[in-house]
């Protein structure tokens, strides 16, 4: 195995992505891989001056991209976003929807106002997002789409009602966008963290009770990082998964295979 070899399955020289959530976390991680793989990046997440951090560590580092701050929980912004990325870098091939919120509380507690923003975010984004894309996709001949899901799509927890529904959305989404677009050359799939530490999810990992039951479940005794989570979204994202669609991968540390005794 050699490096032209590697750089077939896995380059991504020449091509446009687009990493929605790109302003920190995972989608900041997967965006820089992305970008060290060959593919022109367009970040997008609501600050400007985050996005303009990682921008800058992606240059540091030899790769290209840009920013393009929008709010995706508002309709007329995913619009405006796609033409805003085709009028720089002239279309997408790969999408990476990383874009997500959550706001921990009871269901008794959750209101529509709640519930609505979550899902705007988390549902509404991904879909219509993808949708515009993929008919540019579609035109071309093919593309890759990359849902990120969550460990609560297969897991049901207290406390997270509707972000886990959401997720779950997403994963069935990833199914039916599959079917659908299959003959357009297009491959979507899901890359469903696990327990990862990132400024969304600081006060989980704050709870020493929850903290405690997240590790005594964990084959890999250790929280997550976004770091985890790169090489599963450059196969998806890259030649290497062609044949590869509909998927949900779950990168959790072992959690859903079980505990010890």
């Amino acid at each position: 195995m050699n490096a032209a070899f590697l750089q077939r399955l896995f380059g991504l020289d020449g091509k446009i992505a687009l990493v929605t959530g790109a302003s920190g976390g995972i989608g900041s991680a997967i965006a820089h891989a992305l970008a060290m793989a060959g593919a022109d990046v367009a970040l997008t997440g609501r600050s400007r001056e985050k996005l303009e951090a990682v921008r800058a560590e992606i240059a540091g580092d030899g790769g290209n991209a840009r920013a393009f701050p929008a709010d995706l929980a508002t309709p007329p912004a995913l619009e405006q976003l796609v033409e805003a990325v085709h009028a720089e870098l002239g279309r997408v091939d790969v999408l990476v929807n990383g874009a997500g919120i959550n706001q921990r509380e009871p269901i008794f507690d959750v209101t529509p106002a709640t519930y609505d923003r979550i899902l705007d975010t988390n549902l509404r984004s991904v879909y219509f997002l993808s949708q515009r894309v993929a008919r540019g996709m579609a035109e071309r001949g093919g593309g890759k789409i990359v849902h990120v899901g969550s460990i609560n799509a297969a897991v049901g927890l207290a406390g997270v009602s509707v972000y886990g529904l959401s997720k779950a959305a997403v994963v069935q989404t990833t199914k039916v966008m599959a079917i659908e677009w299959a003959p357009f050359g297009i491959q979507v799939n899901a890359l469903c963290p696990g327990f990862v530490e990132t400024e969304l999810t600081q006060p989980l990992w704050r709870d020493e009770r929850r903290r405690s039951w997240i590790m005594d479940r964990l084959c890999i005794k250790r929280p997550g990082r976004p770091a985890d989570l790169v090489g599963m979204a450059l196969y998806l994202a890259s030649p290497a998964s062609g044949y590869t669609t509909g998927q949900a991968f779950y990168v959790d540390g072992g959690f859903l295979a079980g505990s010890a005794w």
